[in-house]
């Protein structure tokens, strides 16, 4: 008759799928950033907004690449419009379509750029004060939870 596991090993078991799955998700992200880090920094030459606050806004918004908007939309960020997978996979969803993650990326500096901070924090490379700009101008639906979330993106990305 096998031993009954003591609590003990249960929480060594948790300790260990715990870094298991941290260890997978760091990984996802350091390819995730590797991949984007140079369109990133090529749209913050061009729009003036920190290529981190781009990034950070990505990899939480997307999942690292690995949420069924990216997956299915192409979409990085979770900007609202028009698709047509409802037609072809049979999926419900709100959130807009783009042919590529480039496109995805231009848009979302396009529609910061439209904010009302953009003129007085264009080239300012600051990622805090794009981020709570950002986060007070109503992008998410829970600014302080965002705000925390971004911001802890950038950092433990060393962005």
């Amino acid at each position: 008759m096998a031993p009954k596991p003591t609590p003990v090993f249960f929480a060594k078991t948790l300790m260990v799928i715990v870094l298991l799955a941290t260890s997978l998700f760091s990984t996802a992200q350091s390819a995730y950033v590797k991949k984007y880090r140079p369109l990133a920094d090529s749209l913050s030459g061009e729009f003036g907004i920190p290529a981190e606050v781009i990034l950070g806004v990505a990899i939480i918004e997307s999942s690292s690449g690995t949420s069924k908007n990216c997956k299915l939309l192409n979409n990085h960020f979770g900007i609202i419009g028009r698709n047509s997978v409802m037609k072809s996979h049979k999926v419900r969803t709100r959130y807009k379509q783009y042919p590529n993650a480039r496109a995805s990326y231009i848009d979302f500096c396009k529609v910061l750029s439209k904010k009302k901070f953009y003129k007085k924090l264009k080239g300012t490379l600051n990622y805090h004060v794009w981020v709570d700009a950002i986060s007070k101008a109503g992008y998410s639906e829970v600014p302080s939870v965002w705000k925390q979330r971004i911001t802890s993106a950038i950092k433990n990305n060393k962005l």
